[in-house]
């Protein structure tokens, strides 16, 4: 015999307190609805201070939800909504402004002091192709055992990556040395 799945329900991951879980007594209600609330319980309703037990007797009469929007204020400001399509349109909202932000990627590449000119322009074609799609580019040369007196040698190469680099990204800042490695950010332009 097959067993039945459980329907599993999306965690509320907002907390705001609803109907019997609001225990103040006296909140502040707003919204947009209070007319439709008006004409509903047949008396003049406006944004103000009300008992709790009256605001969710009027949310019970018109099928909805009383939801606590600010719990710090003083009285505590409330809605009455359909919670449910509350929560799903800040889910959107928040989703949408997620979805806006530009996220920024750090492609990196790896030189030697001693770089070859054939590297150095395979490496310069990637760089070219990262940046074109967006994303920075750290380009360093790590400095390994004795390597470290050619210090000048891995700053002519950054700067050569920088020349060749001019029509396609802008460095953030001149080459410099942390510890056993010289590094270099270099932005994309922006495209018009």
């Amino acid at each position: 015999m097959a067993k039945r799945q459980k329907k599993t329900r999306q965690k509320d991951t907002y907390h705001y307190r609803t109907n019997d879980s609001i225990r103040v007594p006296q909140i502040r209600l707003v919204g947009d609805n209070l007319k439709t609330l008006s004409e509903t319980i047949g008396q003049s309703v406006e944004a103000g201070i009300y008992q709790t037990d009256v605001a969710k007797e009027w949310a019970l009469e018109m099928g909805l939800d009383l939801v606590e929007i600010s719990p710090s204020a003083d009285p505590p400001v409330c809605k009455i909504i359909d919670y449910k399509k509350f929560v799903y349109d800040k889910k959107k909202r928040d989703k949408e402004i997620k979805s806006r932000t530009i996220k920024t990627v750090i492609k990196e590449l790896r030189f030697g002091p001693n770089t070859d000119d054939h590297d150095f322009d395979f490496k310069l074609k990637h760089a070219k192709k990262f940046l074109e799609d967006g994303a920075k580019v750290r380009a360093y040369v790590q400095f390994r055992g004795r390597s470290i007196v050619f210090k000048e040698r891995g700053e002519l190469l950054l700067l050569r990556f920088l020349k060749e680099l001019e029509e396609h990204g802008a460095a953030e800042e001149l080459p410099r040395l942390e510890g056993r490695r010289m590094s270099v950010i270099v932005s994309p332009k922006k495209k018009k």
